[in-house]
């Protein structure tokens, strides 16, 4: 996997000061996160407190309240601005099937289906991204042990890192997402 990696900048924020880092896979560019005090932690093989967010377009940017990420983005941002650690922002949109495709997933949604069976109806699996490049970033860094801030099962069990403590994110529950939320808890194990 070839990956290009940018300098680091400084970013001000709603949120706090922090340091960003993008690494370019193919097409895709993730951005990192990290607390101004970040290298400090890292070169001091400290447990690093760390959120993995899927980009999700209609909700971190637009605002969408028929999903929780834009809710779980402020409040990983927060928290690692107060705790020290990095969030990794994946461009995996819609769960990787991409922009186009999970607005065709809204389309079905609005007619009934939830979001695991519109995905199953636009041929795609309940959860297509991977996380093989967070593998990567984690190494770049010389992070092998981390907090992680995630109610998804999955992402304890196909990074690297060894997870000291999963750390939920409660966040976001609307009356528009009871129903999302439902289906990520039943049908796909989130520990809502």
């Amino acid at each position: 996997m070839k990956i290009e990696i940018s300098h680091i900048a400084k970013l001000p924020t709603k949120h706090g000061n922090f340091l960003i880092q993008s690494f370019k896979e193919g097409i895709k560019e993730h951005l990192v996160v990290m607390s101004e005090d970040f290298n400090e932690l890292s070169t001091n093989q400290i447990v690093i407190n760390a959120r993995i967010h899927s980009e999700c377009l209609t909700g971190d940017a637009i605002g969408s309240i028929k999903c929780d990420c834009q809710a779980q983005l402020n409040f990983a941002l927060e928290y690692i601005n107060q705790h020290g650690g990095i969030l990794i922002y994946l461009r995996q949109e819609g769960r990787n099937i991409g922009l186009l495709n999970k607005v065709n997933a809204y389309s079905l949604q609005d007619k009934g289906f939830n979001t695991v069976e519109a995905n199953h109806q636009l041929g795609f699996a309940s959860d297509e991204r991977s996380y093989e490049v967070v593998d990567f970033i984690l190494k770049h860094y010389g992070i092998t042990k981390i907090n992680l801030l995630t109610n998804n099962p999955d992402k304890l069990n196909k990074i690297a890192a060894e997870v000291i403590l999963r750390i939920p994110i409660m966040v976001g529950q609307t009356a528009e997402n009871a129903n999302y939320l439902s289906v990520k808890k039943e049908m796909m194990g989130h520990l809502l």
